[in-house]
């Protein structure tokens, strides 16, 4: 199959990235990367999360960072919602689009929300409700799409039955998540092929993490299967609390340099984003996770 003309890329390392850092980032330098990263053409900029700071500390100052961004028109900025507080919090900073997340492996689930797949997607209708009732998007992950660090192999079945679910609640788009990165190109086409029969292609999002190496190919692939939308992390920015030994998503400037390699356009500038990436790995003090990011700064 032909590979799409464009593709949106979405941005999460303020949020999914950063949360997972131990350096301390202030507000001043969030809000700092969250313009840079708008104004480098970013369709979609993931900015905070609205859960307890006492389980996501780094997520402590997101009602600030929203009401303090210069919004970017045409640049939307996601915040994380798991229940009605946090729903809430988000509607007092105006934010408009929120986002959801599940599992496909109940030990995950159970791990990470202390909750079954079932369970956690109940306490979202709440949340859904409200959104929806407000003209507010919404957009599902569901996490461990490829593989699960306490369950192995997951079904793709199992994956599509939550993404439907998803799509029930009332999400625009699912994002599919390979949270310990072990997914392989062959493996993700049967994934996307099984669930694109309960969730339109058009409405399937990709969220690769880079753990053995296979993030790009795995996007490749799933391009190649008719999906166009993929999440990325500036810098290659976090990992995953609950899944040891996972590195960060892949990074937004590997993606990128692929993308323009392979005559996909994605309205996004490269300097501005080499920029950014360079600007927050300074601040959180380690080099980028970026082989891109790393051989074009070796040239500067």
């Amino acid at each position: 199959m032909a590979l799409p003309k464009s593709v949106k890329i979405v941005e999460v390392g303020p949020r999914d990235g950063l949360q997972n850092e131990k350096a301390t980032v202030t507000t001043d330098q969030k809000v700092a990367l969250i313009e840079r990263l708008a104004a480098a053409g970013l369709q979609a900029v993931e900015a905070g999360s609205f859960v307890s700071p006492k389980w996501v500390p780094q997520m402590a100052d997101s009602a600030d960072v929203l009401r303090r961004i210069q919004r970017q028109p045409g640049t939307s900025y996601p915040c994380l919602t798991p229940n009605m507080k946090g729903f809430e919090a988000a509607m007092d900073c105006g934010v408009e689009e929120i986002a959801i997340f599940g599992a496909a492996s109940e030990s995950f689930s159970r791990k990470n929300i202390n909750c079954s797949i079932d369970e956690s997607l109940a306490r979202f209708a709440d949340v859904c409700d409200a959104a929806r009732a407000k003209n507010i998007r919404i957009r599902g992950y569901v996490s461990c799409v490829l593989g699960c660090p306490y369950e192995g192999d997951i079904a793709p079945e199992a994956v599509a039955d939550v993404s439907a679910k998803m799509l029930e609640l009332g999400c625009y788009e699912v994002s599919l998540g390979d949270t310990i990165g072990v997914g392989t190109p062959e493996r993700t086409k049967r994934l996307i092929e099984t669930v694109a029969k309960v969730v339109p292609i058009t409405r399937l999002a990709g969220h690769f993490h880079d753990t053995y190496g296979q993030a790009l190919a795995n996007i490749y692939a799933a391009m190649e299967m008719g999906v166009s939308v993929f999440d990325s992390s500036i810098a290659g920015l976090g990992g995953c609390p609950y899944a040891k030994g996972a590195s960060g998503n892949v990074a937004t400037e590997d993606v990128l340099y692929m993308l323009q390699g392979c005559g996909v356009e994605t309205g996004v500038d490269f300097d501005q984003i080499l920029q950014a990436g360079w600007f927050i790995s300074d601040v959180i003090g380690r080099v980028p996770v970026s082989r891109v990011s790393l051989a074009m700064k070796a040239k500067v």
